[in-house]
Formats: structure tokens, sequence, C-alpha cells
């Protein structure tokens, strides 16, 4: 009997992918890298006007306010004067008549549930629109 010699090579050749994948992975690393720190690079040339070297300078106006309070007893008021809902209406629509970029704002008492200054905002959005404003301060730390 002959012995079968067991052949391990098989005479195809392998290629081992590893490391042209480590190769690739840090190119594109480097690649990425590379974009993200371009990225925040003012790119384009321009010269921009300096202020003060005689260019014209717009001022912006302050649009006038109209401001309502809401006491914490729900009163609204005016210019310290109580209104009604009624009155309120009439002050807002000839405010917003005379002032085509007036604002109205509500400066509700911080202590009221949001219900009550809710039902106002409502009304007060129904007369002026999106020109209707509520009063917020930050609070300090």
């Amino acid at each position: 009997m002959r012995a079968k010699r067991r052949r391990g090579d098989s005479g195809v050749p392998e290629v081992n992918l590893v490391p042209m994948m480590d190769v690739m992975m840090s190119v594109l690393t480097f690649f990425i890298i590379i974009s993200m720190s371009m990225s925040g690079l003012n790119i384009v040339n321009v010269k921009v006007p300096l202020l003060g070297d005689g260019a014209a300078v717009v001022e912006r106006k302050e649009p006038k306010k109209l401001i309502f309070g809401l006491t914490q007893q729900g009163k609204l008021l005016l210019e310290n004067k109580e209104l009604s809902t009624d009155q309120m209406a009439q002050a807002m629509v000839k405010f917003l008549d005379e002032n085509t970029d007036g604002v109205v704002i509500l400066k509700a008492d911080s202590k009221l549930t949001f219900d009550k200054v809710e039902d106002l905002l409502k009304l007060m959005r129904d007369v002026g629109g999106d020109r209707v404003s509520l009063s917020v301060e930050r609070q300090s730390r």
C-alpha cells in the first residue's frame, strides 16, 4: 500500500486582505480629519467694509410698544388704569392702526396660572395677530 500524502498547500495563492484594509482605513481617517479641519476656514476672499470708515450706518429703529399688565387678581391694566377686555381691544386696534410696525406686549404677574394668561393672549392674538408678545424676565442666578 502506498501511503497517502496529505498536501497542506493546494497550490492556489491566498491574498491576505487585512493589511490592505488597515491602510485604507488609515487613509480614509486622514482625509476625514483634513476635510473637517478645512471646513472651518474662510475660503472666500472677500473684504467687508469696516464700520467707521465713512460707511453708511443703518440705524435700526425700535418698534413702538403698547404694554398691558395683568395683575395677580386678574385685573387688566394700561398705564396703571384698569380696563375691560373690550377697552383693551379698542386700544389695540387704535395703536396698531397708527403704528404699522408697533408691537403689543402683555406683562402678566408671575404668580398667575398660565390658563388665565393664555385666555387673554388668545383674545389679544385675535385682535393684533402676530404682533402680540408675552413679556418674560430672565431669572437671576
